[in-house]
């Protein structure tokens, strides 16, 4: 017998949010200024080139003065070093970007073909620190998608905390013996655990704007997961997932829905918080 039927599905998608972002989701100033503040004496160092008319002297004279500078190149032009890209020189060979810094004639061939020395000696960038900052921004865009579950999780702990449901959160599953011995090697770490007189529920919680194979790996999981632990007496397993990014994986998490009987969304997971109180009322 199904969970769920094929009208609660659909009523499910259609109550799907497009977002879930608040203001502090779009940058992590604080982040991006941890960053910059690593590096903030090199990039003072490189402060040297600005304005310089004979780039390639000013290179010469830092170069002598203070190599290591130059190990932070790669963030002028949106880079990082863990990222490992790799650009061909001008013999035609490819290599790794951070290579060019581990000589004076690395660095100028750098900076004179990735278009930094006009841009420095033009002005156009007058205090590096600065412009670093700005490029930290701009990288931090690519942190927000995994931004957006940590706020969904906030969310989700706000919405107990004004309801007076008592939570842990971030409990492994090897603190629920037979849970634990359940699972076997799928043991993992739930973002949610909820204690009453009669049950204890352990919470996954997401949300997905966007698409991508991620989602179907998700849902397979979770629909595999859920009967594992319901299996196990006293415990159940709660979804509390969001999202038009949904929509990419609509098929997987129709199969999700009719399988596991507590999966819920921000519009109807007051539904589970209302079953809660009634619970801890017992």
């Amino acid at each position: 017998m199904k969970a769920h039927t094929a009208d609660e599905f659909q009523h499910f998608m259609s109550q799907l949010l497009e977002t879930n972002a608040n203001l502090g989701f779009y940058t992590d100033f604080q982040k991006c200024h941890e960053n910059v503040k690593k590096i903030a004496m090199k990039l003072h160092a490189l402060n040297y080139l600005v304005g310089k008319e004979d780039m390639e002297e000013a290179i010469h004279d830092l170069w002598l003065e203070n190599p290591s500078a130059f190990s932070v190149l790669d963030i002028l032009i949106a880079v990082r070093t863990k990222d490992r890209k790799i650009a061909f020189n001008r013999a035609d060979e490819p290599q790794l970007i951070e290579n060019f810094f581990q000589s004076e004639q690395g660095v100028q061939e750098y900076i004179k073909d990735t278009g930094l020395s006009t841009v420095l000696s033009n002005k156009h960038i007058t205090n590096l620190v600065d412009y670093v900052f700005g490029v930290e921004v701009g990288l931090d865009t690519n942190a927000r998608k995994n931004r957006s579950g940590h706020i969904m999780e906030g969310m989700v702990a706000n919405i107990l905390a004004k309801a007076g449901i008592a939570f842990e959160q971030e409990v492994y599953s090897w603190e629920f013996p037979a849970v634990y011995e359940a699972l076997g090697v799928d043991s993992k770490r739930f973002d949610f655990v909820i204690k009453t007189p009669t049950k204890t529920y352990l919470m996954e919680v997401n949300f997905y704007s966007g698409g991508g194979s991620k989602l179907n790996e998700v849902a397979r999981a979770y629909t595999e997961l859920a009967p594992k632990v319901n299996a196990c007496q006293g415990y159940e397993f709660v979804w509390v997932t969001d999202g038009i990014g949904w929509q990419s994986a609509k098929g997987k998490l129709e199969e999700a829905f009719y399988t596991i009987p507590s999966i819920y969304n921000l519009t109807t997971f007051k539904e589970f918080v209302e079953s809660l109180h009634a619970e801890q009322s017992l």
